[in-house]
């Protein structure tokens, strides 16, 4: 399992199961309506919260919009994902598959998400990216044979907190203009 390259021999590493290449978190171009929503809100609550004298609260607020704005029209890098014999590394951080206890598979914009759990006592989230079917079932096959895959997985409070705002949020319309006659298509005289 040897490559050239420019005279040089590259080893691939023949641990490595199945890698590929996506962005670190799922993400769509927003409109500027969206960004109007979050100012628009966020002054809503400062308002709010300035009337019952709480002043110091709108600092917060503030620091959330600027996550949201930051969020949102910075497009989130690529990072290399690979799964091994021994567990699964994401962008240079590597997760055992002793520490991991099951994932599932949810879909966000245009990417499917494959989120596996830690053991407990942390519960961590450990995100794989793709938006590709072929890789998605790869990486399936690959995974539920050294994990448990969860079709229906539990949701926690903060899961259920994040699809209930996340449903508040105004729907993006996509406007398509008529497409004009071509010349051909035009009226012919009688």
């Amino acid at each position: 399992m040897e490559e050239k390259n420019n005279g040089a021999h590259l080893i691939t590493n023949p641990q490595v199961l199945f890698s590929w290449r996506a962005p670190v978190r799922a993400y769509k171009q927003k409109t500027e309506g969206i960004l109007r929503f979050y100012f628009a809100l966020a002054l809503l609550l400062s308002v709010v919260v300035a009337l019952f004298g709480d002043w110091i609260l709108i600092l917060p607020i503030a620091a959330s919009v600027f996550l949201f704005y930051a969020l949102t029209i910075t497009p989130p890098g690529n990072v290399d994902y690979k799964i091994t014999r021994f567990g699964i590394e994401v962008g240079g951080i590597a997760y055992r598959y002793e520490s991991l206890a099951g994932f599932y598979i949810t879909q966000r914009f245009d990417y499917f998400v494959i989120t596996a759990v830690s053991n407990s006592p942390f519960f961590n989230h450990i995100y794989l990216i793709t938006n590709s079917q072929e890789t998605l079932q790869t990486i399936v096959d690959v995974l539920s044979d050294h994990i448990v895959f969860v079709e229906k997985p539990q949701k926690t409070f903060t899961d259920k907190l994040a699809s209930v705002l996340s449903s508040l949020l105004p729907e993006e319309k996509i406007i398509v203009e008529p497409q004009e006659k071509h010349e051909t298509e035009k009226e012919k005289p009688r």
